[in-house]
């Protein structure tokens, strides 16, 4: 699917996605496999049966891919950073990201190894389990990351990205300091694991636009036990926005001078909440690229997200300029402060 023409005489902004690119395999499970409340659902999965699903769905994803996608669907002229295998998911991937208009110059493909490849195993409600092999995506390092490139754009996404690849953290400060680019940044486990007071970390924060994180990457990041006195400790460190989701109670956010919450779309339809985050921080980024503030980019990410949850896979449901622009016209959506 490719995206939607924008606006005539509207400029088209130049994005690089760095990350992950995964070729994801969705199981349905019967829904009376499910178990436990609704806090701590489960699959019960008995050693030695045999259990007939309900679907099996083939798709891209990985949080590079994702927002890529994501915006080039926006009419952003997206690129992606990350490495891919020269096998079956790696072709399924490179074709996919042609399809979708995402400039792939920067992509490196390797050889005589394995894709990253996931099965996620998938509810009827949203419920899911992802079995993964991270597979080439621990292959992202300086040495293969395009600098030239990645200096070029207006808008960087870094994505989670393996340990092996926070080696690039310092390229893009550099990149960041001197150049005109503004970043958004979602913390990956090893980033998350050495917290807000890692020099490399608080370094990037200082240069970071927007800071996307889920409550409990936030309290984990910073030490903190809850949002609110996260959100302080993170604006400590000069980030310019900061966005908090917390599930089904929405995402509170601070551009610095007022804190907003914004609630879930309550007429959304969840079918699996795969690429949900992606979804909102493509939506997110795309609206602060075109000036708007951040109760609108607010907006846009949430009504991204609850696209992206009404379908099976991480992709299907991304958005269009003018799929967005028209939804963020009509929706009931509200962002308090």
């Amino acid at each position: 699917m490719s995206p939607n023409p924008t606006t005539k005489g509207q400029k088209i902004f130049r994005t690089m996605s760095i990350g992950g690119a995964t070729y994801d395999l969705f199981v349905r499970i019967p829904h009376e496999k499910i178990h436990g409340d609704e806090k701590s659902p489960f699959f019960t999965l008995p050693l030695g049966e045999k259990i007939r699903v309900t679907d099996v769905i083939e798709t891209c994803g990985g949080g590079a891919s994702n927002t890529s996608v994501g915006l080039a669907r926006l009419g952003c002229s997206a690129s992606i950073s990350s490495v891919i295998g020269a096998d079956q998911w790696g072709d399924k991937l490179l074709q996919n990201f042609r399809n979708e208009d995402v400039d792939v110059q920067s992509l490196t493909i390797v050889e005589n190894e394995m894709t990253s490849f996931s099965i996620i195993l998938s509810g009827s409600g949203g419920e899911r389990v992802i079995l993964y092999e991270p597979g080439t995506n621990e292959h992202l390092h300086d040495a293969l990351f395009d600098r030239a490139a990645a200096a070029d754009v207006d808008w960087i996404i870094l994505n989670h990205i393996q340990e092996q690849a926070c080696i690039i953290e310092d390229d893009l400060i550099d990149i960041l300091a001197k150049k005109n680019v503004r970043l958004t940044w979602n913390p990956g486990g090893c980033q998350i694991d050495e917290g807000i007071r890692a020099k490399n970390n608080r370094l990037l924060l200082s240069h970071t636009t927007v800071l996307m994180l889920n409550k409990e990457e936030a309290l984990k990041f910073t030490g903190e036990t809850e949002i609110i006195p996260a959100i302080h400790a993170l604006r400590s460190c000069n980030v310019r926005y900061i966005c908090v989701t917390d599930g089904s109670r929405g995402t509170v956010a601070t551009d610095g001078e007022k804190l907003y919450r914004c609630p879930v779309d309550p007429d959304a339809k969840v079918i699996d909440t795969t690429g949900a985050g992606d979804a909102f921080t493509t939506g997110v980024t795309w609206a602060l690229l075109n000036g708007m503030n951040l109760p609108e980019a607010l907006r846009a990410g949430t009504i991204n997200g609850s696209s992206v949850v009404g379908a099976i896979g991480a992709e299907a449901g991304l958005l269009t300029d003018t799929e967005m622009r028209t939804r963020m016209k009509s929706t009931t959506l509200s962002v308090s402060s």
